[in-house]
């Protein structure tokens, strides 16, 4: 009897316990609404150590299946973030949502779709154009030198279903908007964010980061990303969910963002109208962002994002 109760425990303890990176923690599905969770990855660059796991990946629990968000950037980390639903639920994945074609947020497709190939998976029309028009490979190459090779395996799987601004999805007995159609372009010109109405939860992507700066490159827009974030708010949902970090109300989880965005563009403007060059302008901001610099990857991108700011102002200017 002893024996048969302890191989129980050790079999409960094995469905229950967190997925564990050494060096990083523990990390599995929080609930932030009756059936909505998110796992909050680690906030880092993709590597060895967190094994290319650095996004939030989120889970809705319908009335006979499981809807995800953002499943991750690999095979193996789609493999895990199925592994914490199935410690939490036994419903099958029927519909996935990808926020932006950064790979980080949606290579875990593959494990998906190898479990559950009848799931359906959403996102924007240019994400799965630009997705399949060699993104998706170049993606796969990064996140397989980033890992050094514990990536190996995963091949770029694309969303099925393209979306369009305001569309209302239903899945599972539950309801999901689409909102995309604000600027046309602000982290990429592939985001979308989805709210999930039940709850009252939007999904941000990229469009919103907490306690952790990426950069903008050429598909972004910082002016377009500022406005997305005023429409987020404007929603006034509940619960937000940014692409990296804690989620929250609009104070905790959009706010600081917008805000850090506000000051650059003001202190880049001001810049501007004295003919300052980026570099001469990053003091000046670097003085009113005193609150951000814990941020992971403030000295790397700060400047980036001044320099990036400044060419859209002048081109605006023009």
């Amino acid at each position: 009897m002893k024996k048969l109760t302890l191989l129980f425990t050790l079999a409960l303890s094995t469905l229950t316990h967190a997925w564990v990176i050494d060096g990083l923690g523990d990390y599995k599905f929080e609930a932030i609404a009756d059936n909505t969770h998110i796992i909050h990855g680690p906030l880092g660059e993709p590597n060895k150590q967190n094994h290319g796991f650095m996004n939030n990946p989120g889970m809705v629990i319908g009335a006979d299946g499981v809807i995800v968000i953002d499943p991750g950037g690999t095979y193996q980390v789609g493999q895990k973030v199925i592994e914490e639903i199935k410690k939490i639920t036994d419903k099958p994945i029927v519909a996935a949502f990808n926020t932006h074609v950064h790979g980080d947020h949606w290579l875990g497709n593959q494990a998906i779709l190898e479990q559950y190939p009848n799931a359906k998976i959403y996102a924007h029309p240019a994400m799965i154009a630009q997705a399949k028009d060699g993104e998706g490979d170049s993606w796969v190459s990064i996140m397989d030198t980033s890992t050094e090779g514990l990536s190996k395996g995963t091949i770029a799987t694309y969303p099925t279903d393209a979306t369009t601004h305001l569309q209302e999805i239903a899945v599972a007995g539950e309801t999901f908007k689409i909102h995309n159609d604000i600027t046309g372009v602000a982290h990429t010109n592939t985001d979308i964010m989805i709210e999930h109405v039940g709850s009252k939860t939007l999904f941000l992507g990229d469009n919103d980061l907490i306690h952790r700066f990426g950069r903008f490159d050429g598909t972004s827009d910082m002016h377009g990303n500022i406005k997305a974030l005023e429409y987020a708010i404007d929603l006034g949902l509940d619960q937000y969910v940014p692409g990296h970090g804690p989620s929250g109300s609009t104070a905790t989880a959009v706010q600081p963002f917008l805000d850090y965005l506000l000051i650059i563009q003001d202190e880049t403007k001001k810049g501007y109208e004295e003919d300052l060059a980026d570099y001469e302008i990053k003091p000046f901001a670097d003085k009113k962002l005193a609150n951000y610099r814990d941020w992971h990857g403030y000295d790397a991108q700060l400047g980036k994002h001044i320099n990036k700011m400044l060419l859209e102002i002048e081109d605006r200017d023009n």
